[in-house]
């Protein structure tokens, strides 16, 4: 039996927080067929062997895609495992995630079944440490402050994001052949959320649910895996400026702009200029004179395709 959902589930190196993950997968009570398809991107701890341990107690719903080389992208491994889900519905899940709610995918899936006019829907979620405790961080718990609906014209305007990873149920758009879904590897190779949502908003409205139905461990550490992790080392606004260009580049292609487009590009532009003026480098200048060419002779002085 095909399965009406496919839970995307992302690993590496994520032993000490498995466990909780697929626990939060295996209490969920559905009426439906599901398929667990798990992406591990070459894991060097233990979590290689809980998932083999998990897979052989359920048989038959479980897809371990446990990859001999790590693919130097986490964004890649996303695409991939994406790519190799069967069902009409998407659930994406991080291994050091879990859900909390052990009816978040009926839930989901019901309104989907009942609002063809939605893409998405996305959900509250709880806030957790490394040792599964309560945490706090304003600045996301302020990124995700609204309910309701959630269209790409709200998007356009950068302000509350449509969700977090975990809390994402979606239509398995890459079955449709629409757009050229491989930039969500390509555009950048840690971020996948946002790109992903784009992809959702082009072609329908997301719901977000007021229900806390899952918890998003945040951990920032030097040296870490995580995102959250990373971008301690890394130059973060260049990367997410860069990101924004590619991304509306992107979305002229494939689906055309809107007038917001050109607000938003003005802002980012803006940004460009100030990263390279305050720190002039070989990459601020390289963005600075990508940004240039896009934002100014191409939007301003160009023939730009509108939606």
């Amino acid at each position: 039996m095909r399965p009406k959902l496919s839970i995307v589930l992302i690993t590496y190196n994520h032993g000490k927080y498995i466990r909780e993950a697929l626990d939060g997968i295996l209490m969920q009570k559905v009426n439906f067929a599901y398929e667990i398809v798990v992406g591990d991107d070459c894991s060097t701890d233990d979590t290689c062997d809980i998932l083999k341990d998990y897979a052989s107690k359920n048989p038959g719903v479980f897809r371990l895609i446990l990859r001999e080389k790590n693919l130097g992208r986490p964004t890649l491994n996303v695409y991939l495992t994406s790519m190799e889900c069967q069902g009409d519905y998407l659930a994406y899940l991080e291994g050091d995630d879990f859900w909390t709610d052990e009816n978040k995918l009926q839930k989901q899936v019901d309104f989907l079944d009942a609002h063809p006019e939605y893409t998405g829907t996305t959900h509250s979620f709880r806030i957790i440490d490394e040792n599964s405790k309560p945490s706090s961080d304003e600045r996301k718990e302020k990124l995700y402050s609204w309910s309701g609906d959630y269209t790409f014209e709200d998007w356009q305007k950068a302000g509350p994001w449509p969700g977090q990873t975990a809390s994402n149920v979606c239509r398995n758009i890459y079955k449709n052949g629409k757009m050229d879904y491989s930039i969500l590897y390509r555009a950048h190779d840690f971020i996948d959320d946002g790109i992903i949502f784009t992809f959702l908003l082009l072609q329908g409205k997301i719901y977000r649910f007021d229900d806390v139905m899952a918890a998003h461990r945040v951990i920032r550490k030097s040296g870490g895996d995580t995102w959250n992790s990373r971008v301690l080392a890394r130059n973060y606004m260049l990367e997410e400026c860069d990101l924004k260009l590619t991304m509306m580049e992107w979305v002229e292609e494939n689906a055309g702009l809107t007038k917001d487009a050109f607000r938003r590009a003005a802002k980012d532009f803006k940004t460009c200029v100030s990263l390279w003026l305050r720190s002039p480098s070989q990459k601020t200048w390289k963005l600075f004179s990508k940004a240039f060419g896009y934002y100014v002779l191409h939007m301003r002085l160009g023939k730009v395709k509108m939606r």
